[in-house]
């Protein structure tokens, strides 16, 4: 490759004081990033070359940046003027900027390009490889040293390499180098040779390979050299791509024949003190994209990771693989299907799993790889992670080539939680969120807040990574039936950076029992979508356990009424072309199984409604357990067994009517139901075993029994769920009846009219005042006044509850009890002053028991009777109080309605 890290690694730790590699091994981690990542995610200002960075390395607090470009600019967005650079630059490890350090690589006839970089183990000189004829003017051939301290070409380091070098690395007296050449100084050496790291004088080392090599890494007991490339033998011995030969001889120590895939080459090695590791590139089909782990100690496999997506280098650093590619494809290690490309990765060196630090590039200019070399730097006790590569952009920001991340200093917060609550029972509120992402911290802590309150009503700790994020939640248990209540929601990482407040969710808690989804909740559903969500991108997972959320694909229609089942849920739109919800939760299926969901179309072009598949954004490529429907409207429930086993219904269900399925398997076969009768039947327990994603709205159906015009489903869908075991007939048809249950409705009103009256102004009118206040001496009173709707046929109203909200100003609340009393006077907002205001009833409806400061949304239930009588009619509040300490509310004029006053009120069956 361009340095030998693990060998000066190594002898960094062994050698106490010298320079900036011991500080790299004794540095403290840092603590703002989720351990054992060692960076954060956050990008420094970092100047930029205008081509392809190729090699980087560092000394002294300096990087050395090699590679195809002719200058380097500021950042973007900084002042500063562009500066020559030609295929090299120096940079200031802790400011991004050149130093005074100026070579030129250069060639009389192509193009020169610097392609690795490299230092002594004393970090005094630089070896430089690549394609080029001279330095600053000085004939070279290929391969120079550069005196660090001078920034100057030994001219008495004279090799003579005659095609490209591609990769070096560097023991106290010997330069082993890796490329296209054949031959040195005039003598055979084919792709592999070792020179005098002094007068560059070629060694009797001879590892000749039949293709080019790309990486070099000596072992850290500096016995044999690591060989990296696209060769197929080394010496004559099969080996593909990776060879173990001795230090001084060249001759094999270890061959790996048929260990890497004959269409995947090695781009890169790294060593630590237990292993070394090797990144890899494959072209065409079955290939090995991917890392590979081996131990020092035998040379052989201690783990791989085949992810597609073309590794072109690692960094093993305090016990984490840092890796480039551009990974499109880690479900074959258990992680994301085949989709978005992600170029900077972190692994432990023990293990496969990613840890949670993902900042990102393009694929960029050039070949379109991306990133394609790293190296740390230290500087004033920080450390600094350099990426170099053919990228354009770097966390979605224009910057080109070069980039960097410290170990200190994260300043990115936690996206922001996209926030749902739901209520089936008196008593609880179940608040959920999608777990948010950050690129360098996976364990987040949350913050719920209620009622718009300052101070959390608790605080969950859960983990994510970018590509699995759970569903986190959180269950309240102090609210009353009947009151509505608000919830927000914020991340925070472990530097404290925390994200801005979710979207309000809102909820108003039961009188009683809410049938259909208590029971979907009590028969054990795993996963359940009832789509009530107001916002993108996010599908709550109302089920007990609450993990199973969804993800919106190009922005289903939210909302759609009326709902499948009786009460307050909506359902979701799908369009028929691209719309779909896809799990955000990797897993298997057991031998036991059961799928709902309820449905209404009037569609000619079929799709699928739910299903099974390995993907999320992209079509699957295995698929079953799923229900489509063919072009004239039948329903078939299918799964793979090597061959599709279906059941079809013979009716027609697209006749724009809600309609209710139920798909069975398990020991005594599979069963279908429509509209709690069962369909069909079948004897047959078995499907494909593979790890994937539930679909709702479509995914692919290709090679599946009389195939609908369209995989994507147009119509609504509700109430999908699944469950890890069998429902009963009995189960299946109790759900059916209980859809349309008597359930409570809510409806909320708004104050149509507010104002107070003022003691201290007695002619005064507030009725245009965005607050309102409450005191006994000297006295304030509000007055409220709520156009009261007929309750629903059928239904009387359950109870009814008053919120209002504290306002922003200092000692907003109060100590005092306020009291809810009916106003028996005429009165309006424009023309009550104090001298005018109407009389009040004695008899208190409600109150609130005193109010903390703080601008937080209260509630107080109210007398049902009293309100029910005044159903259908316009209807006027009072809030008094006897003492002196005054209470200041928003009222219904406050910008954007915030707090505005409001009545809920729940009707239900008598």
């Amino acid at each position: 490759m361009r340095r030998s890290r693990g060998f000066a690694a190594a002898l960094a730790l062994s050698l106490a004081g010298t320079g900036a590699g011991a500080v790299l091994g004794l540095v403290p981690q840092a603590a703002a990033v989720t351990p054992p990542v060692a960076f954060t995610a956050d990008a420094l200002s970092t100047w930029q070359p205008n081509g392809v960075v190729w090699a980087l390395a560092e000394a002294g607090g300096t990087v050395f940046a090699g590679g195809t470009f002719s200058a380097v600019r500021p950042p973007d967005g900084s002042g500063g003027a562009e500066q020559p650079a030609v295929n090299f630059a120096a940079l200031d490890a802790a400011t991004g900027a050149p130093t005074s350090c100026h070579l030129s690589f250069t060639v009389g006839g192509g193009t020169a390009t610097v392609r690795a970089l490299t230092l002594s183990p004393d970090k005094q000189t630089l070896y430089a490889g690549g394609y080029f004829g001279a330095v600053n003017g000085t004939p070279v051939s290929s391969l120079a040293a550069i005196d660090v301290a001078s920034c100057t070409v030994k001219t008495g380091f004279r090799p003579a390499f005659a095609a490209t070098v591609r990769a070096l690395a560097v023991t106290g007296d010997t330069v082993y180098a890796g490329g296209d050449f054949l031959t040195v100084a005039g003598q055979p050496r084919q792709r592999f040779a070792a020179v005098d790291a002094t007068d560059g004088a070629l060694r009797p080392f001879t590892a000749d390979a039949d293709e080019p090599g790309r990486a070099v890494e000596v072992t850290p007991d500096g016995e044999n050299v690591v060989l990296g490339g696209d060769f197929f033998t080394v010496n004559g011995t099969n080996t593909h791509a990776l060879a173990v030969v001795d230090a001084t001889s060249g001759t094999l120590t270890k061959t790996y024949a048929g260990f890497i895939e004959t269409n995947s080459v090695v781009k890169d090695i790294a060593t630590d003190a237990t292993g070394f590791y090797t990144a890899n590139e494959g072209t065409g089909g079955g290939v090995f994209d991917g890392r590979i782990a081996l131990n020092l100690s035998d040379f052989n496999q201690r783990w791989r990771d085949t992810c597609l997506g073309a590794t072109q280098a690692v960094l093993p650093y305090r016990n984490v693989l840092y890796s480039a590619s551009h990974a499109h494809d880690c479900s074959s290690v258990g992680e994301y299907p085949d989709g978005q490309r992600h170029h900077l990765l972190a692994q432990p060196t023990t293990s496969v799993g990613k840890l949670g630090w993902a900042p990102d590039t393009n694929d960029g200019i050039g070949e379109g790889i991306g990133p394609r070399v790293m190296t740390v730097g230290s500087q004033g006790g920080v450390q600094y992670l350099w990426v170099g590569g053919e990228f354009t952009t770097v966390n979605g920001s224009a910057q080109q080539s070069l980039t960097r991340f410290a170990s200190t200093g994260d300043t990115g917060a936690p996206t922001v939680p996209v926030a749902t609550a739901a209520s089936f029972r008196p008593g609880e509120v179940q608040v959920r969120w999608r777990t948010s992402l950050d690129l360098d911290d996976s364990a987040l802590t949350y913050r719920i807040y209620r009622n718009g309150s300052g101070t959390p009503i608790a605080t969950v700790a859960a983990d994510s990574l970018f590509f699995k994020r759970p569903q986190a939640s959180w269950t309240d248990t102090t609210v009353a039936a009947g009151q509505s209540y608000t919830y927000r929601v914020t991340a925070t990482d472990a530097a404290g950076n925390t994200s801005a407040l979710s979207a309000t969710a809102s909820v108003t808690v039961p009188t009683s029992v809410d049938a259909y989804p208590d029971r979907v909740r009590a028969d054990g559903a795993q996963l359940f979508w009832r789509y009530d969500d107001a916002s993108l991108p996010n599908v709550a997972d109302s089920s007990a356990s609450g993990n199973q959320n969804g993800v919106h694909l190009n922005a289903p229609a939210l909302r759609q009424t009326p709902g499948a089942v009786s009460g307050a849920s909506t359902a979701i739109g799908f369009n028929g072309t691209d719309t779909r919800v896809y799990g955000d939760q990797r897993q298997t299926i057991g031998s036991s199984y059961t799928i709902e969901t309820w449905f209404r179309t009037n569609t000619t072009r079929g799709g699928k409604l739910f299903g099974f598949g390995n993907n999320q954004v992209r079509g699957s490529s295995q698929y079953d357990k799923h229900i489509y429907m063919t072009n004239d409207g039948r329903l078939v429930y299918g799964v793979y067994t090597g061959a599709t086993r279906t059941i079809t219904t013979g009716a027609a269900y697209n006749d724009d009517q809600w309609h209710h399925v139920v798909a069975t398997q398990g020991p005594g076969g599979m069963v279908l139901y429509v509209d709690g009768a069962q369909k069909g039947t079948l004897a047959v327990t078995t499907h494909e075993n593979y790890a994937g994603y539930w679909h709702a709205g479509g995914d692919s159906l290709g090679a599946w029994p009389n195939p609908p015009t369209s995989e994507f489903w147009a119509g609504r869908l509700d109430e999908t769920a699944v469950y890890p075991s069998v429902l009963s007939a009995a189960q299946v048809q109790n759900h059916y009846a209980l859809a349309t249950a008597p359930a409570d409705s809510v409806v909320q009103v708004q104050a149509a009219e507010d104002t107070y009256a003022n003691a201290g102004a007695p002619d005064g009118n507030y009725g245009g005042s965005s607050s309102l206040a409450v005191r006994g001496t000297s006295l304030y009173t509000s007055y409220l006044r709520f156009n009261l709707p007929a309750a629903p046929a059928g239904t009387v109203l359950k109870s009814a509850s008053l919120s209002v909200k504290t306002s922003t100003m200092s000692g907003a609340g109060t100590a005092d009890t306020v009291s809810v009393v009916p106003v028996t006077g005429a009165w309006t907002e424009a023309g009550t002053t104090y001298n005018n205001r109407p009389a009040t009833d004695a008899a208190a409806l409600g109150s609130f028991a005193g109010v903390p400061d703080g601008s937080a949304v209260h509630t107080t239930g109210l007398n049902t009777a009293a309100l029910a009588g005044a159903l259908g009619t316009s209807y006027g509040l009072a809030l008094t109080s006897p003492g002196t300490d005054a209470l200041w509310l928003w009222s219904s004029e406050a910008a954007a309605n915030e707090g505005t006053p409001q009545l809920t009120l729940t009707f239900g069956a008598p």
